[in-house]
C-alpha cells in the first residue's frame, strides 16, 4: 500500500441541473470549443440541487482510498460551517489531513456547478479563498512515497517550488494534474514542472494549451492530433503522458508506445471530477504495477462509474467493483503505435 500526498483543492461543490442553456459550438477557438449561453436578465428554476466534498486533490484522495492505498491531503479550509462538513466527508473516507489544514478567520472554498442536463457536462463557479492561503513547508509534507499536485491557487508557483525542492531531495515522484487557470496564468511554470514529473495527466484542452505555450508556432492542425500532444509532452520531460478526452476515451505514452482505451458508453448525470477518476484509477492501477493497457482501463471504468452520480466520488470504485469490471468488461484499443 503506497502513501500518497495529495496537494491542492478541497471545497464543498453545489450543483445545479438545468437543461434551459443553449449550447454553442466554436470550433476556432481553440481553447473553448463549446460554449452554453443563457438569457442575460432571465430567472430560470431548478428542480433539485446536490451538495458533495470537491476539489481536484480531494477528488483524487478519496479515488486512491477507496483503490487501497493511504493518502494525506494538504490543502487549506476555512474555520467555518462549511470547513467543518468538509472535514468530517474527508474523516468519513479514511483520508487523513495535515496539522495547519484548517485557516482562522477564513471562509472555506465553495463551487457553483451548473449542470446541463441535456449533455450532462458542466460550467464550475468556483470561490476558492481558504486555498488562496495555502503555503506548503516542507517540514510538514511527512515521508510519502508520491506526491500529487492537483489544482493550486494563490502563491501556487512558490508552492510548485517548494514541491519540486521536497521531491528532488528525498527521490520522490510527481503526478502533476495542471488545470486551465494555472495553465492561463503561468504555462512556462507548468511546462518546468512537467519536465520533472513521473506522470502527468491532462484532458485534450489542457494538452492543446501546454503544448501550444510550448511551441508558439505550432500548426493549429496539429493540436488537435493527441499522437503530436503526447509526444510534445512526453518531449517536456513528463515519463508518463495520460490524455482524456471525454468518450473518445483516453490515450498513453511512456516514451515507446501509444496505447489508447475507447471510452465506455454510460448514462451519464454529471461529468464533474470525470478526469480526477480517470487520474486515481490510472495512477491506483500503476502503483500496483499494471501495464499501460491496464491503468487506462482502470481509469476509463472509474470515470465512466463516476459520471453517474452527481459530484466526483460518490461514484468511484474501490478496489473488488474495479477488478469485476475489468474482468467482465472488455474495453477496446484504438490503436498501438510504436514511436522511433
Amino acid at each position: 500500500m503506497a502513501k500518497i500526498l495529495t496537494i491542492g483543492s478541497v471545497c464543498k461543490d453545489m450543483f445545479f441541473p438545468t437543461g434551459e442553456g443553449i449550447i454553442v459550438e466554436t470550433p476556432d477557438d481553440i481553447n473553448a470549443q463549446r460554449k452554453i449561453s443563457f438569457e442575460l436578465g432571465a430567472k430560470y428554476h431548478i428542480d433539485e440541487r446536490h451538495e458533495a466534498l470537491g476539489g481536484i486533490s480531494a477528488n483524487v484522495a478519496v479515488g486512491l482510498v477507496k483503490l487501497g492505498h493511504h493518502v494525506t491531503i494538504y490543502a487549506k479550509i476555512g474555520d467555518d460551517e462549511t470547513g467543518k462538513w468538509i472535514i468530517k466527508q474527508l474523516k468519513s473516507i479514511g483520508v487523513l489531513v495535515v496539522a495547519d489544514f484548517i485557516e482562522s478567520d477564513c471562509q472555506s472554498d465553495l463551487s457553483s456547478i451548473l449542470i446541463d442536463t441535456v449533455t450532462a457536462d458542466r460550467v464550475i463557479f468556483s470561490n476558492q479563498i481558504a486555498n488562496q492561503k495555502l503555503i506548503i513547508e516542507k517540514e510538514k509534507m511527512g515521508h510519502p512515497d508520491w506526491i500529487f499536485i492537483g489544482d493550486l491557487s494563490g502563491a501556487w508557483q512558490k508552492n510548485i517550488d517548494t514541491i519540486v525542492d521536497f521531491a528532488k531531495k528525498y527521490d520522490t515522484p510527481i503526478v502533476f494534474n495542471p488545470r486551465q487557470k494555472t495553465i492561463h496564468d503561468d504555462v512556462a511554470k507548468i511546462i518546468q514542472t512537467i519536465s520533472v514529473c513521473e506522470i502527468l495527466s491532462v484532458n485534450k484542452d489542457e494538452a492543446i494549451e501546454i503544448v501550444h505555450g510550448y511551441k508558439k508556432d505550432v500548426l493549429l492542425q496539429l493540436l488537435n492530433e493527441e499522437e503530436y500532444l503526447l509526444e510534445s509532452l512526453h518531449e517536456i520531460g513528463a515519463k508518463i503522458v495520460v490524455l482524456t478526452d471525454g468518450v473518445r476515451g483516453a490515450w498513453g505514452y511512456d516514451g515507446i508506445t501509444i496505447k489508447h482505451v475507447a471510452g465506455k458508453k454510460q448514462q451519464a448525470v454529471d461529468t464533474t471530477g470525470a478526469g480526477d477518476a480517470f487520474t486515481s484509477g490510472f495512477f491506483a492501477a500503476h502503483l500496483n504495477h499494471e501495464n499501460m493497457e491496464i491503468a487506462l482501463k482502470w481509469g476509463i471504468e472509474n470515470s465512466s462509474n463516476s459520471i453517474t452520480k452527481y459530484g466526483g466520488q460518490d461514484g468511484l470504485l474501490d478496489e473488488n467493483q474495479m477488478k469485476s469490471l475489468i474482468k467482465k468488461n472488455d474495453l477496446k484499443f484504438g490503436f498501438d503505435n510504436k514511436i522511433s
